[in-house]
């Protein structure tokens, strides 16, 4: 038997199917009902755990869940509205329960009630029902009622909450306290103003210590008021939406399993503390935001913010206070500009090159797919590229005019901002892995020549006899330029580049570049272009872009050409797509041409070119590859 004093005789003797509530007499400040008998003793043991249920009704597998974990015991439920019809539910319909004692609030006073307390100290298990969240944060902010909640949890026992019992538990909570349920739009039109009204320092349960929690998520369309709830907290929060259909079960240790009455019913996990500045009276703004799917089959760390087998991974952008949906990872690939005329390139090569980028796409589309970062997608890229003799990288690079072939490479970590380049190598397989060990394993940014190809060897890469680079073909352009040279520093008007580089975003939301070539035919006295040159060839920043360029180098370096395109994107506000083409119109003024590739911090690729063509590429995140090579040809979308 449990020490309670008995309510009343009657009471205690009621059945499953009885509600009594008590007179005002009792209770001025609130109602009071109870089912059961309050004397029976709990059947099981208690353990403690949280259930953050979404808001939908008869969720009886979750519901089932609880009751276990309060021992088939005594449950309090409390809610500020309404009856007893939740103590109905749970002990008529989900069953096991020896009592179910209801409290519905009506104003402050009854936070302090004795009797409540003691029926709260008491409790095996305590479940808050929905309603009007600003109706908890009025009567229990700061009252022993509150206390008594985290004492409850503390203590190792279950509690729970549905749509406004669950807003309520995390330790930031919106509290409506405009007595209104604001919507995602008028949210998202002024996140710092005063109708997003976050509270703190309620409830403080050490399971859900920086997560601000929202209800009815997918239902009501709640995702954007949920970022602005995290952009306007004082310090990084986590934010955690479940669906009205769903309910998220969490086990004392903190990991947890989603129970819900729909197939696609979920919990949905942000990461807060954004780095893009609000300012007061302005919209949400936000570059890329990522979205966890906790559903069937997951299980939610809720300790390390972790997801094992998400449902969903799903990336988005807010633009002046609008939610747009954007790809998870993408990639854009290109294997060189130059003269690429319709009508002169035979379909068969036509059908070669575009079926060599689908291979070098699907390369980095895998690595990116399984959330591996944009940097190992454009070194799979380019390693690809440089094994492919149609391009004018690794295998297949241009002999200079000693008839020598001598590679260049760069290699750059948008997150980071560390890059690695190589220039005049000769024995290393794939010289944008030399890049990257340049940029790993070395104090330094540029390795050049003799002292490239000794780093290599240190560095453990494969090599190759310089032979494997030859191809009959370049050595049939070496020839060509030899017999109709006329001036030592005279470069061939009618070039096809084929320099290859790649530039992507991974599901993280970090950017990378890379670039490899084998120089221009004929190249002189150790010419280096801007493939290896930082900022002008190959360039990455977060939250700005990633470029990799193809052409003129000399044009290329003279204009600064990748890190201008990021510079439009951060100083002038430009759009990726026009900050592209601005800056290859700017190469072409002062003589340079040829194309490059520019991934914006939103998944968005840009080509630019000046000249004839570019073979190019993109894929991202549920979409196939895509390839193209004349200038004015556009993607088959």
């Amino acid at each position: 038997m449990r020490g309670r004093s008995t309510v009343s005789s009657v009471v205690c003797l009621v059945t499953a199917a009885l509600l009594l509530p008590f007179t005002a007499a009792d209770a001025s400040d609130y109602r009071h009902y109870v089912t059961g008998d309050l004397t029976a003793p709990a059947p099981g043991k208690v353990s403690g755990g949280l259930l953050l249920m979404g808001g939908g009704d008869r969720n009886f597998d979750a519901l089932r869940w609880f009751v276990a974990k309060a021992g088939h015991g005594h449950l309090v439920v409390l809610r500020a509205s309404q009856a007893a019809e939740v103590a109905d539910e749970f002990y008529t319909e989900v069953g096991g329960l020896a009592s179910v004692e209801t409290f519905v609030f009506e104003g402050r006073g009854a936070a302090s009630d004795p009797k409540i307390l003691a029926a709260l100290a008491q409790a095996d298990g305590i479940f808050i029902a929905g309603g009007d969240q600003a109706r908890y944060v009025r009567f229990w902010k700061g009252t022993p009622v509150a206390a008594a909640l985290d004492a409850h949890v503390a203590a190792g026992k279950p509690l729970g909450g549905t749509s406004a019992g669950l807003a309520i538990l995390g330790e930031y909570l919106y509290g409506a306290m405009d007595d209104g349920s604001i919507t995602s739009p008028e949210a998202m039109a002024d996140p710092l103003g005063p109708a997003v009204t976050l509270e703190g320092d309620f409830l403080h349960l050490a399971l859900l210590r920086g997560i601000v929690t929202d209800t009815h998520f997918k239902e009501r369309n709640r995702q954007g008021r949920l970022l602005a709830f995290l952009a306007k907290a004082d310090r990084p929060l986590w934010g955690l939406g479940v669906d009205e259909s769903a309910a998220l079960a969490v086990e004392p240790d903190g990991t947890a399993r989603i129970y819900a009455t729909d197939p696609d019913g979920a919990a949905w996990l942000y990461k807060g503390g954004f780095s893009e500045r609000q300012d007061a009276g302005k919209p949400l703004h936000l570059r890329r935001v990522t979205a966890i799917g906790i559903g069937h089959g997951s299980v939610l760390h809720l300790v390390e913010r972790r997801v094992d087998q998400p449902v969903f991974q799903r990336a988005f952008t807010v633009v002046d206070g609008r939610l747009s949906e954007v790809p998870l990872w993408s990639l854009a690939i290109h294997g060189g500009a130059g003269v690429i005329e319709r009508g002169k390139l035979p379909a068969q090569a036509e059908q070669a090159y575009r079926a060599s980028l689908e291979e070098a796409l699907r390369a980095g589309g895998t690595v990116l797919a399984a959330n591996g970062s944009a940097l190992d997608a454009v070194e799979a890229v380019v390693r690809v590229l440089e094994d492919n003799p149609l391009f004018n990288a690794g295998r297949g690079a241009v002999f200079t005019a000693d008839g020598r072939n001598e590679l260049d490479a760069a290699i750059m970590d948008g997150a980071t901002e560390k890059a690695g380049a190589v220039a005049g190598v000769t024995r290393t397989r794939h010289p944008v892995s030399l890049a990257r060990a340049v940029m790993e394993k070395s104090p330094h940014v540029m390795l050049a020549r003799d002292g490239a190809d000794r780093f290599s060897l240190e560095a453990g890469l494969e090599q190759v006899d310089p032979s494997w680079f030859r191809t009959e073909e370049r050595w049939q352009q070496l020839l060509q330029w030899r017999a109709k040279r006329k001036a030592a520093v005279a470069l061939d008007p009618t070039h096809a580049y084929g320099t290859v580089g790649a530039v992507a975003l991974d599901s993280a939301g970090h950017l990378a570049a890379a670039t490899s070539t084998g120089g221009t035919t004929g190249k002189r006295w150790g010419r280096i272009g801007d493939s290896p040159i930082i900022g002008a060839g190959t360039y990455a920043k977060d939250g700005a872009c990633a470029v990799s360029a193809t052409g003129t180098g000399e044009y290329f370096i003279r204009e600064s050409a990748a890190r201008q395109v990021c510079d439009r994107v951060t100083w002038q506000g430009s759009g990726i797509v026009k900050a592209a083409h601005d800056t290859i119109m700017a190469v072409g003024a002062i003589g340079g041409d040829g194309g490059l590739i520019a991934m914006g911090a939103d998944g968005t690729p840009a080509f630019a070119i000046n000249d004839l063509g570019m073979y190019r590429g993109r894929i991202a995140a549920g979409a196939p590859p895509r390839t193209a090579v004349y200038a004015d040809e556009k993607f088959a979308d």
